[in-house]
């Protein structure tokens, strides 16, 4: 089996470097590499060409003009030789033994669709250490993102995902939208096709590098939500409420214990102390472990807030019942 790497790339030339030198350390070199620059005003054909040119890496570039990520997925799916495309996030760094683990696993129990999962490297600053807790911890949403413990069927995340070349026959590739993955997992199971969760193809994920670009990003996962909603009206379970009802329930506590009874704040002080201890636990950092706790709160409160924003304005003021929004808030971004 050749796996065709995927990889849309946005002013990221050192993100694409330490890429591209994780793909060259692969112990399987059963893949190809294509990364596809989506109008870059600072482009990385450069270091791409200068792996490809080591031989520890088979790699193509292509430059097309912006458009956005899910359009440059596309690019590069046309352009691939391989039977299976696997996609990464361009702030992703691949272990030495991926291509390894996922050729033995589907050689194993052949699937037309995975996902795997992602976590911190040791040289990830502690604000990244932080942020890879609340997004993979089932305190935080690591239930509804295909934790350990599960709350949700699995969803593949672009960061690191696959099909087959009959999938993509068959259902077609990435609508340029927020959340297009979850877009794309859904209608891969609608078209038949079994998913599943690779914990050995797992990627170190650097993800937002501040906690305010954090922020952001988990908002825009929260609007997504509804969109996703207005698409596939079974989509929205009760799980994904989780962190608009928590939002909402921080305020109510706040707003009581401020005005009726000071001890209404506790069952907050509670859950912040259970988030430090499994945080502490988990990375054996104090520093960490205290950041996390912030990381944690910042990702909740975001995603919540836009989960309600979307769901006051798109479902009961009724606006924007479409994914036209979403396409250009993406391309503006």
């Amino acid at each position: 089996m050749l796996f065709s790497v995927i990889v849309p790339v946005y002013n990221r030339r050192d993100e694409i470097e330490e890429l591209m030198a994780s793909l060259a350390r692969q112990t399987s070199k059963n893949f190809e590499a294509i990364i596809v620059e989506d109008g870059s005003t600072d482009p990385c054909g450069d270091i791409v060409e200068r792996w490809a040119n080591t031989g520890q890496v088979k790699a193509h570039y292509y430059y097309k003009e912006n458009e956005g990520r899910s359009i440059a997925r596309n690019h590069g799916i046309e352009r691939a030789c391989g039977d299976y495309f696997v996609f990464f996030d361009s702030d992703c760094v691949i272990p030495e033994d991926y291509f390894a683990a996922l050729t033995h696993a589907l050689e194993q129990h052949y699937v037309p669709c995975f996902g795997g999962p992602d976590t911190a490297s040791n040289d990830f600053t502690d604000v990244q250490k932080a942020i890879n807790f609340s997004m993979t911890a089932f305190l935080t949403t690591g239930g509804i993102r295909g934790g350990k413990v599960q709350l949700e069927k699995f969803v593949p995340r672009s960061f690191n995902m696959g099909y087959s070349r009959e999938v993509w026959e068959k259902v077609g590739g990435f609508r340029e939208m927020f959340s297009e993955d979850i877009d794309m997992s859904t209608r891969v199971r609608q078209a038949g096709f079994e998913i599943r969760l690779i914990r050995e193809a797992c990627v170190y994920h650097k993800r937002r590098t501040s906690i305010a670009k954090f922020a952001r990003q988990t908002y825009v996962f929260g609007l997504s939500r509804i969109t996703l909603k207005l698409l596939y009206p079974d989509s929205l379970k009760l799980v994904h409420t989780l962190p608009a009802l928590f939002v909402l329930g921080c305020l109510f506590l706040i707003v009581t214990s401020l005005t009726v009874c000071k001890w209404a704040i506790t069952p907050l002080l509670l859950y912040a102390a259970l988030l430090w201890l499994s945080a502490l636990v988990s990375t054996r950092s104090l520093k960490i472990s205290l950041l996390a706790v912030v990381t944690s709160f910042v990702q909740l409160f975001s995603y919540g807030s836009g989960f309600i924003k979307a769901f006051v304005w798109k479902i009961v003021l009724r606006h924007g019942r479409d994914i036209n929004e979403e396409i250009a808030m993406r391309k503006g971004k």
